[in-house]
């Protein structure tokens, strides 16, 4: 059974055969998926799924906090299963591949004192970007990907 259906259950989530395959869709790691493509792969499981319903239950899975919504650069919105390890994402600015990433260091003890404004400082969201290695040859995939 995946991290996300265990951490579900564990919290009395209604684990119907919808909502299971969306949970099992998003399992693994460096899963980043638009909301599209987690319906595509989960209508190949069970076709009768609808948008609809993986709409609600992405929606469902974030306000739970079990599921993080990531945006890069404009581009539609990828769902992170990997919520409840702290991490980074790499994105490359040619096709938008997200990875996580888990750099050294902190990044809330990397910002100044002086450039904290008062501020009491609660999370930090870090971004690199870059090309990844398909896109620095010049081959590029599919740029909604």
């Amino acid at each position: 059974m995946s991290d996300l259906l265990v951490r579900l259950r564990g919290r009395g989530w209604r684990m119907t055969s919808q909502r299971r395959v969306v949970a099992e869709v998003l399992d693994g790691d460096h899963v980043h998926l638009t909301a599209e493509e987690v319906h595509a792969l989960a209508a190949q499981r069970l076709p009768e799924i609808s948008r609809a319903t993986v709409y609600n239950a992405l929606g469902e899975l974030v306000s739970l906090g079990e599921v993080m919504e990531v945006s890069a650069d404009g581009r539609a919105k990828r769902f992170d299963p990997n919520a409840h390890s702290p991490h980074q994402h790499l994105v490359c600015a040619g096709c938008g591949t997200i990875r996580d990433v888990h750099p050294t260091g902190d990044p809330l003890a990397d910002l100044p004192a002086g450039e904290r404004f008062g501020f009491t400082v609660l999370e930090a969201e870090v971004t690199y970007r870059g090309l990844c290695p398909t896109c620095s040859q010049g081959l590029r995939p599919d740029p909604d990907r």
